[in-house]
């Protein structure tokens, strides 16, 4: 008796479900680009500027390095210009003292506005004329902005000079006129040549610092020395030469933390020789004090 062939079940594959796609690897650019905070078309955008900005310089360097005549490398940046790249905005950051208004005239002074042919290092040299600006940088933003960011100098003294008030900074650079009226409180330099001589100042009243909040002045004398003007109204002649004002003033400091020479009406003290201290009382009389070896 014959038997019947065994039926062999072949099992189904399972399908994918009908309108489901396929999942999607996600690449690390992509991650990448999820995570910033703008938009992918933004991004887009972007690098398309990016990429044509860059273009556009290269054909101008090639123009120059090729020696395309002047004009039509002129013309080419003029291009590049109504394409988009041109001087619409100037961002100036830095600026306290220095006039903003002078700062955009000085950066629109061009010829012309398209971004290739702005002179970034003239427009630098020509703020760097002016007293507030002790250094600039000037740089391109794409498409439309120019960026100066100012670095301006910092009044540290008052320069009286033939009855003109200035400010200066502290390499003694005169900044602008101060009136009477409305000087800040800082530290009064009197005479001829008393600006050149700021930096020398400050190192000297860094030998004593409790004398600082006492002077009210400091006269340069003859381009030579110094005289000290202190707020009770004495005067203290100092020595020629750096060093040995230096260690008159320590000198006259250590006495009058001693004594309590300021304020107890002298009129003036005289160091120009250090070894010997002559007090002047009212009337013209004087007392000489030998302090050397003190």
């Amino acid at each position: 008796m014959s038997r019947a062939p065994a039926k062999r079940t072949l099992k189904r594959r399972p399908q994918p479900a009908r309108g489901r796609a396929p999942a999607k690897k996600i690449g690390l650019m992509d991650r990448a680009v999820a995570v910033l905070p703008v938009s992918e078309t933004t991004l887009r955008k972007a690098a398309g500027w990016g990429m044509f900005g860059a273009a556009c310089a290269v054909l101008i360097v090639m123009a120059s390095y090729l020696g395309i005549p002047g004009m039509a490398g002129t013309a080419l940046a003029e291009g590049v210009g109504r394409a988009g790249f041109r001087v619409e905005q100037i961002e100036v950051t830095g600026a306290n003292r220095m006039d903003r208004m002078t700062v955009y005239a000085v950066a629109l002074d061009q010829r012309s506005r398209a971004m290739p042919l702005i002179d970034l290092a003239t427009v630098r040299d020509r703020l760097l004329d002016y007293p507030w600006i002790a250094d600039a940088r000037v740089s391109r933003r794409l498409p439309d902005t120019l960026a100066i960011d100012i670095v301006e100098r910092v009044p540290v003294a008052i320069w009286q000079n033939h009855g003109q008030l200035m400010l200066i900074d502290v390499t003694g650079k005169p900044l602008e006129p101060v009136s009477p009226e409305a000087m800040p409180p800082l530290p009064l330099v009197i005479g001829d040549g008393a600006n050149e001589r700021e930096p020398d100042y400050q190192r000297l009243m860094q030998v004593a610092p409790a004398l600082k909040s006492q002077v009210k002045a400091a006269t340069w004398i003859g381009d030579r020395r110094w005289d000290i003007l202190f707020a009770s109204g004495e005067k203290l002649s100092l020595p020629e030469g750096e060093r040995l004002a230096a260690q008159a003033l320590t000198k006259f400091a250590e006495l009058d933390r001693r004594d309590r020479l300021l304020g107890r009406g002298y009129v003036s003290f005289d160091l120009r020789d250090p070894a010997k201290l002559v007090l002047r009382l009212p009337g013209g009389a004087t007392n000489n004090r030998a302090i050397t070896g003190e």
